[in-house]
């Protein structure tokens, strides 16, 4: 079972960037999948990005596209979040996601077999 702890979580203008990061630990990380959802106060959990084994494929959620990153370096077992041009919807607990297992991708709730505890971004106008 992997472990996550995400960090870099904060208050930020609008405009502004953060970059979070994602600590794996007590497994393989280059063999899982990754992704970063988020959670605003009375929503549903939704899927923000998603990057595979290598890194070679990454995807964004619609509301994200050309302003968030993902990246991953397999040998820290560190996955990140840079984000750029903040709105205050991009409001939320950040949840860092491994796959539930190596070869399935992470688009969806459904295909996560750990989270990490969730870092806060408020995002002021």
């Amino acid at each position: 079972q992997v472990q996550l702890v995400e960090s870099g979580g904060g208050l930020v203008q609008a405009g502004g960037s953060l970059r979070l990061s994602c600590a794996a630990s007590g497994g393989t990380f280059s063999m899982y999948n990754m992704g970063w959802f988020r959670q605003a106060p009375g929503k549903e959990r939704e899927f923000v990005a998603s990057i595979t084994r290598n890194g070679g494929s990454t995807n964004y959620g619609d509301s994200v596209k050309g302003r968030f990153t993902i990246s991953r370096d397999n040998a820290k077992n560190t996955v990140y979040l840079q984000m750029n041009s903040l709105k205050p919807e991009d409001t939320a607990v950040y949840y860092c996601a491994c796959s539930t297992t190596p070869w399935r991708r992470v688009s969806g709730v459904a295909d996560v077999g750990s989270w990490g505890q969730g870092t806060q971004v408020t995002v002021s106008s």
